[in-house]
C-alpha cells in the first residue's frame, strides 16, 4: 500500500465463498476505487479512476438489469 494513499470509505461483502472490498481511496494523484476479491489464497484486484465511477455504475446496472430479465 501506498503510504501517500488514504482511505475514504470503504465496504465489504461476501458472496458464496468470495469477499469483495470496496475501498474509495485517495493519493496525490485523485481519487479512485479498489476492488479486491479474495478467493481463498487468490487475491485479484482493480483500481478504477474516480472520473470512470459513474460509467463504470451504469454498465455495472445494464448488466443486473440483462441479469433480472433472464428466465
Amino acid at each position: 500500500m501506498n503510504p501517500t494513499e488514504r482511505s475514504i470509505k470503504t465496504e465489504e461483502i461476501q458472496i458464496e465463498r468470495k469477499i469483495f472490498l470496496f475501498d474509495l481511496r485517495t493519493n496525490d494523484r485523485g481519487q479512485f476505487l479498489r476492488i479486491t476479491e479474495l478467493a481463498g489464497h487468490n487475491k485479484d484486484l482493480i483500481m478504477i479512476p474516480a472520473p470512470g465511477l459513474e460509467d463504470f455504475h451504469r454498465a455495472l446496472r445494464s448488466i443486473v438489469e440483462a441479469n433480472k430479465a433472464l428466465p
